[in-house]
Protein backbone atom coordinates (compact mmCIF):
# COMPACT_ATOMS: atom_id res chain seq x y z
CA UNK A 1 0.00 0.00 0.00
CA UNK A 2 2.90 2.45 1.22
CA UNK A 3 4.71 1.41 -1.99
CA UNK A 4 2.11 2.20 -4.23
CA UNK A 5 2.01 5.41 -2.84
CA UNK A 6 5.63 6.35 -2.98
CA UNK A 7 6.06 4.46 -6.64
CA UNK A 8 3.05 7.18 -7.77
CA UNK A 9 4.61 10.31 -5.55
CA UNK A 10 7.63 9.66 -7.40
CA UNK A 11 6.18 10.71 -10.89
CA UNK A 12 5.12 14.20 -11.46
CA UNK A 13 2.70 14.31 -14.71
CA UNK A 14 -0.50 15.31 -15.60
CA UNK A 15 -1.63 12.12 -16.88
CA UNK A 16 -1.04 10.26 -13.55
CA UNK A 17 -3.18 10.03 -10.19
CA UNK A 18 -1.74 12.83 -7.66
CA UNK A 19 -0.75 11.66 -4.13
CA UNK A 20 -1.77 14.13 -1.60
CA UNK A 21 -1.19 12.64 1.40
CA UNK A 22 0.10 8.92 3.22
CA UNK A 23 -0.43 8.31 6.09
CA UNK A 24 -2.43 6.15 9.16
CA UNK A 25 -5.26 6.31 11.69
CA UNK A 26 -5.50 4.02 14.21
CA UNK A 27 -3.19 2.03 12.51
CA UNK A 28 -5.32 2.11 9.48
CA UNK A 29 -3.49 3.07 6.30
CA UNK A 30 -4.69 5.76 3.81
CA UNK A 31 -3.53 7.66 0.47
CA UNK A 32 -5.20 10.95 -0.57
CA UNK A 33 -5.43 11.18 -4.09
CA UNK A 34 -6.92 13.92 -6.03
CA UNK A 35 -10.87 13.71 -7.02
CA UNK A 36 -11.40 12.52 -10.71
CA UNK A 37 -14.65 13.89 -12.22
CA UNK A 38 -15.07 11.14 -15.12
CA UNK A 39 -15.09 7.49 -15.71
CA UNK A 40 -13.41 4.65 -16.11
CA UNK A 41 -12.36 3.83 -19.11
CA UNK A 42 -13.88 0.44 -18.88
CA UNK A 43 -16.81 2.31 -18.72
CA UNK A 44 -16.51 4.29 -22.00
CA UNK A 45 -15.32 0.87 -24.00
CA UNK A 46 -18.63 -0.41 -22.68
CA UNK A 47 -21.21 2.54 -23.53
CA UNK A 48 -19.21 2.36 -26.88
CA UNK A 49 -19.11 5.76 -26.91
CA UNK A 50 -15.43 5.78 -28.24
CA UNK A 51 -14.60 6.65 -31.98
CA UNK A 52 -11.46 6.22 -33.52
CA UNK A 53 -10.13 10.09 -33.05
CA UNK A 54 -10.95 9.91 -29.14
CA UNK A 55 -9.44 6.16 -28.62
CA UNK A 56 -6.32 7.06 -30.46
CA UNK A 57 -6.31 10.34 -28.21
CA UNK A 58 -6.29 8.71 -25.29
CA UNK A 59 -3.95 6.14 -26.06
CA UNK A 60 -1.84 8.86 -26.91
CA UNK A 61 -2.22 10.40 -23.58
CA UNK A 62 -1.11 7.28 -21.79
CA UNK A 63 1.96 6.66 -23.55
CA UNK A 64 2.64 10.53 -22.76
CA UNK A 65 2.54 9.32 -19.53
CA UNK A 66 4.02 5.58 -19.15
CA UNK A 67 6.89 7.18 -20.83
CA UNK A 68 7.25 9.87 -17.92
CA UNK A 69 7.02 7.42 -15.37
CA UNK A 70 9.92 5.19 -17.46
CA UNK A 71 11.67 7.86 -17.27
CA UNK A 72 11.47 8.09 -13.95
CA UNK A 73 12.26 3.92 -13.88
CA UNK A 74 9.13 2.78 -12.82
CA UNK A 75 6.85 0.20 -14.41
CA UNK A 76 3.17 0.10 -13.63
CA UNK A 77 2.23 -3.60 -15.28
CA UNK A 78 -0.93 -3.47 -14.59
CA UNK A 79 -2.01 -1.03 -17.84
CA UNK A 80 -5.90 -1.76 -18.12
CA UNK A 81 -9.49 0.06 -18.75
CA UNK A 82 -9.90 -0.52 -14.95
CA UNK A 83 -6.78 1.21 -14.09
CA UNK A 84 -7.19 4.41 -16.58
CA UNK A 85 -10.07 7.38 -15.59
CA UNK A 86 -11.23 9.52 -18.17
CA UNK A 87 -12.29 13.50 -17.04
CA UNK A 88 -14.86 14.79 -18.30
CA UNK A 89 -12.96 17.18 -20.20
CA UNK A 90 -11.99 14.16 -22.12
CA UNK A 91 -8.25 14.07 -19.89
CA UNK A 92 -6.64 10.42 -19.01
CA UNK A 93 -5.29 9.74 -16.01
CA UNK A 94 -3.39 6.61 -15.23
CA UNK A 95 -4.77 4.95 -11.70
CA UNK A 96 -3.09 2.04 -9.41
CA UNK A 97 0.31 1.75 -9.26
CA UNK A 98 0.12 -1.23 -6.76
CA UNK A 99 2.21 -3.82 -9.10
CA UNK A 100 4.68 -0.89 -9.98
CA UNK A 101 7.99 -1.94 -9.64
CA UNK A 102 11.50 0.15 -10.51
CA UNK A 103 13.25 -1.26 -13.51
CA UNK A 104 16.25 -0.90 -11.75
CA UNK A 105 17.63 -2.79 -8.68
CA UNK A 106 20.79 -1.35 -7.50
CA UNK A 107 21.23 2.39 -7.77
CA UNK A 108 23.90 5.34 -7.04
CA UNK A 109 21.22 7.78 -7.03
CA UNK A 110 20.44 9.00 -3.50
CA UNK A 111 16.73 9.60 -4.12
CA UNK A 112 16.27 6.32 -5.46
CA UNK A 113 16.18 4.63 -1.84
CA UNK A 114 12.64 6.46 -0.86
CA UNK A 115 11.17 3.98 -3.49
CA UNK A 116 11.23 0.46 -2.08
CA UNK A 117 12.06 -2.44 -4.25
CA UNK A 118 9.08 -4.93 -4.98
CA UNK A 119 10.86 -8.39 -4.48
CA UNK A 120 8.90 -11.40 -6.94
CA UNK A 121 9.80 -14.67 -6.91
CA UNK A 122 10.88 -16.05 -10.57
CA UNK A 123 7.97 -17.35 -12.14
CA UNK A 124 5.52 -15.39 -10.31
CA UNK A 125 2.66 -14.16 -12.49
CA UNK A 126 1.72 -10.52 -11.34
CA UNK A 127 -0.87 -8.17 -13.24
CA UNK A 128 -4.38 -8.63 -15.02
CA UNK A 129 -4.15 -11.96 -17.37
CA UNK A 130 -5.42 -10.46 -20.50
CA UNK A 131 -3.47 -7.24 -20.48
CA UNK A 132 -0.54 -8.94 -19.85
CA UNK A 133 2.92 -9.01 -22.20
CA UNK A 134 4.07 -12.53 -23.10
CA UNK A 135 7.29 -11.84 -20.36
CA UNK A 136 5.00 -10.95 -17.80
CA UNK A 137 2.57 -13.99 -18.24
CA UNK A 138 5.88 -16.04 -18.26
CA UNK A 139 6.63 -15.10 -14.85
CA UNK A 140 10.48 -13.17 -16.44
CA UNK A 141 11.53 -9.94 -16.01
CA UNK A 142 9.55 -7.02 -16.84
CA UNK A 143 10.38 -3.43 -18.42
CA UNK A 144 8.85 -0.67 -20.00
CA UNK A 145 7.83 -2.87 -23.03
CA UNK A 146 5.25 -4.57 -20.66
CA UNK A 147 3.59 -1.40 -20.40
CA UNK A 148 3.76 -0.82 -24.07
CA UNK A 149 2.02 -4.01 -24.62
CA UNK A 150 -0.77 -3.75 -22.51
CA UNK A 151 -1.23 -0.07 -23.85
CA UNK A 152 -1.30 -2.40 -27.35
CA UNK A 153 -4.14 -4.19 -25.78
CA UNK A 154 -6.07 -1.54 -24.42
CA UNK A 155 -5.78 0.22 -27.86
CA UNK A 156 -7.26 -2.70 -29.34
CA UNK A 157 -10.14 -3.04 -27.04
CA UNK A 158 -10.80 0.89 -27.15
CA UNK A 159 -11.13 -0.13 -31.24
CA UNK A 160 -13.06 -3.04 -30.93
CA UNK A 161 -14.76 -3.53 -27.99
CA UNK A 162 -13.22 -6.97 -27.34
CA UNK A 163 -9.92 -8.31 -26.06
CA UNK A 164 -7.68 -10.09 -28.35
CA UNK A 165 -6.84 -12.46 -25.48
CA UNK A 166 -10.73 -13.20 -24.26
CA UNK A 167 -10.54 -16.85 -23.25
CA UNK A 168 -12.95 -18.99 -21.33
CA UNK A 169 -10.15 -19.46 -18.55
CA UNK A 170 -7.61 -17.29 -16.99
CA UNK A 171 -5.58 -20.53 -18.17
CA UNK A 172 -6.61 -20.46 -21.36
CA UNK A 173 -6.49 -16.35 -21.13
CA UNK A 174 -2.74 -16.95 -20.31
CA UNK A 175 -2.40 -19.48 -23.61
CA UNK A 176 -3.50 -16.70 -25.83
CA UNK A 177 -1.22 -14.30 -24.28
CA UNK A 178 1.68 -16.36 -24.89
CA UNK A 179 0.10 -18.04 -28.14
CA UNK A 180 -1.87 -16.55 -29.88
CA UNK A 181 -2.02 -13.83 -32.68
CA UNK A 182 -4.97 -11.57 -31.92
CA UNK A 183 -7.28 -10.96 -35.23
CA UNK A 184 -6.61 -8.07 -37.80
CA UNK A 185 -8.15 -5.40 -37.29
CA UNK A 186 -9.59 -4.68 -41.04
CA UNK A 187 -11.39 -2.39 -40.16
CA UNK A 188 -8.89 0.66 -39.58
CA UNK A 189 -6.47 2.69 -41.93
CA UNK A 190 -3.54 0.08 -42.15
CA UNK A 191 -1.18 2.72 -40.71
CA UNK A 192 -2.83 2.58 -37.23
CA UNK A 193 -3.81 -1.49 -37.63
CA UNK A 194 0.21 -2.37 -38.28
CA UNK A 195 0.42 -0.16 -34.69
CA UNK A 196 -1.79 -1.97 -32.89
CA UNK A 197 -0.47 -5.26 -34.28
CA UNK A 198 2.84 -4.70 -33.00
Amino acid sequence: FKYEAKAVSAVNHPGIITIHEISDIEDKLFIATEFIDGVTLREKIESNELGLFEAVKIAEQIADALAVAHEANIVHRDVKPENIMIRRDGFAKILDFGLAKPIFENSNDGDAETIQIVQTQPGLVMGSVRYMSPEQARGKETNGRTDIWSLGVVLYEMLTGENPFEGETISDSLAAVIHKEPPKLKEFPEHLAAIVEK
